[in-house]
């Protein structure tokens, strides 16, 4: 894991129909859901955007896992995203179990007063984010060491 230092951050929560984005500021205090990009559309050109504007230093990608560690099903499409990732971009990958992610999210959604079944980009991107908070607490964990 990269050691706290200036620039931005890219979360992705992937989906077979989404991708959730999430970015940080500059210091890697803060992250903020960002959008979706729908994985029908060209996915790749949209990070390419996304990458040519923020200029992360690095990409934290959420592993899908089941509440006892092992893989999901949905393994296999998120290495295979990860791969597509590293052989387009020179940009560091840092995978994140993503347990609970989307479902904090969609709960955070809820108690603010959204219906989380007509928020599902919302969810996304909010799941990004809570990926993007556990990769940057782990970040500075790592650099306190």
């Amino acid at each position: 894991m990269p050691t706290v230092a200036k620039g931005r951050r890219l979360a992705f929560d992937y989906g077979d129909v989404r991708i959730g984005v999430a970015l940080s500021d500059a210091s890697g205090l803060l992250a903020t859901p960002y959008g979706v990009i729908l994985t029908m559309q060209d996915p790749l050109a949209a990070i390419r955007k996304i990458v040519e504007e923020f200029e992360p230093i690095y990409f934290a990608v959420g592993i899908p896992r089941h509440l006892s560690g092992n893989p999901s099903a949905k393994m296999d499409s998120v290495e295979e995203f990860i791969t597509t990732l590293e052989s387009n971009f020179s940009i560091p990958i840092v995978r994140i179990d993503e347990r609970l992610s989307t479902i904090s999210a969609a709960r955070s959604l809820r108690d603010s007063g959204k219906n989380a079944k007509d928020s599902k980009s919302l969810i996304d991107a909010a799941a990004a984010a809570t990926i993007l908070e556990i990769a940057l607490a782990q970040e500075k964990q790592n650099s306190d060491e």
